[in-house]
């Protein structure tokens, strides 16, 4: 019968073997499907932008609808065509001043009897929902640089009394490259919180415009949609670094999906792979972190023939402000009355200083 539905198990086996490396003839043979029923498959596989993990974890009713809906159109040489520009298109638009109708302008020279500029951004649209569904802010590379913590702790073991300690994990993103940094670190108090984001930096090898928490008591000693008060060393940290704090807003979850999209996306490469495994102090922790950080940073992104690491040599690096040569040091501030006995106790050392008499009962 003509336009006949193909079952879904077999488009599922049809993409399954063009990954695998068989030829269009192969499939088609094996399969008994016809040549150009194989080829308008592994054609919308193409378009769709999706990997073939993501594909086999869909339900048939959601394969029907990427690959039965619509299938002249996506098919259409025309559209692999504009579909094939818009990865290095997504990168281009990270640039300061880049924006779609230059891009267009860029996509019709080189293709004059390809789709106008309004056809143009619906399907970028279409497409930035298949590859990317959660995150549809346009970073700039350089821009900001996003932190948390992820919810699940991680943990080590006292080798000599056998107690086990919870670790946090924190995490921090740049915007424009998704190029990720994670350490794990005693406490979220301001110190181990300033010293993550200091790391970060270094990891990184340079500073953003801006650095964006979420609303923590490490960075935020009080919450504002207007001016929030920022952390008295956190502040101090900016300025060494000569960057800016910009708290994630309040109730305004896409200030901060980045992150919390990489968190989610760490709980599946680096978690699973530290639940059977016992370290005994933070330094043997972060190494394993680090070594499947990496392997997840050179991960290609999902539908993009790109990592996150060489996007970040590529588009970001350059763009980041130089570091300062030494790395910051945390001053403590604090108040007390001199006593009757003309001395005062530092809280940070417990130590007892002395003073001039005329000090005494003052602060």
């Amino acid at each position: 019968m003509a336009n006949k539905i193909t079952d879904m198990s077999k488009i599922r086996k049809v993409i399954k073997f063009h990954c695998n490396g068989k030829s269009n003839l192969f499939i088609s043979k094996y399969l008994s499907l016809s040549r150009n029923t194989v080829k308008k498959y592994i054609s919308l596989f193409k378009v769709s932008g999706y990997r073939l993990d993501y594909i086999a974890e869909k339900t048939d009713a959601e394969l029907e609808a990427i690959f039965v809906g619509n299938t002249a159109e996506q098919v259409n040489p025309k559209l692999e065509k504009l579909y094939s520009f818009f990865p290095q298109m997504e990168r281009q638009l990270k640039s300061v001043g880049a924006t779609v109708q230059q891009q267009w302008e860029l996509y019709f020279a080189a293709n004059p009897d390809g789709v106008r500029s309004s056809q143009f951004r619906v399907h970028f649209k279409n497409w930035s929902n298949r590859v990317n569904p959660v995150m549809h802010i346009q970073h700039k590379s350089g821009d900001k640089m996003y932190v948390d913590y992820a919810g699940k702790k991680l943990s080590i073991v006292d080798e000599n009394t056998g107690e086990i300690k919870e670790v946090e994990f924190f995490v921090a993103i740049l915007g424009a490259s998704q190029y990720t940094y994670g350490e794990g670190s005693m406490s979220q108090q301001k110190e181990d919180f300033v010293n993550s984001v200091e790391n970060a930096m270094r990891y990184f090898g340079g500073t953003p415009v801006a650095i964006v928490p979420d609303n923590l008591k490490s960075a935020v000693i009080k919450s504002s949609r207007f001016e929030p008060t920022i952390n008295e060393t956190l502040a101090d940290l900016a300025e060494h670094y000569e960057t800016t704090i910009l708290p994630a807003r309040v109730y305004k979850p896409r200030d901060k999906s980045l992150v919390e999209g990489a968190v989610k996306i760490l709980y599946r490469r680096i978690y699973v792979h530290l639940k059977n495994r016992t370290f005994f102090n933070l330094e043997q922790l972060n190494e394993a972190i680090w070594e499947l950080l990496d392997l997840h940073n050179r991960k290609k992104l999902t539908g993009r023939p790109y990592s996150r690491y060489e996007l970040f040599l590529e588009d970001e690096k350059d763009k980041l402000r130089p570091l300062p040569l030494e790395r910051f040091q945390i001053k403590y501030h604090s108040f007390a009355t001199v006593m009757q006995n003309g001395h005062v106790l530092n809280s940070q050392d417990k130590n007892y200083y002395s003073v001039p008499y005329q000090y005494i009962r003052k602060k």
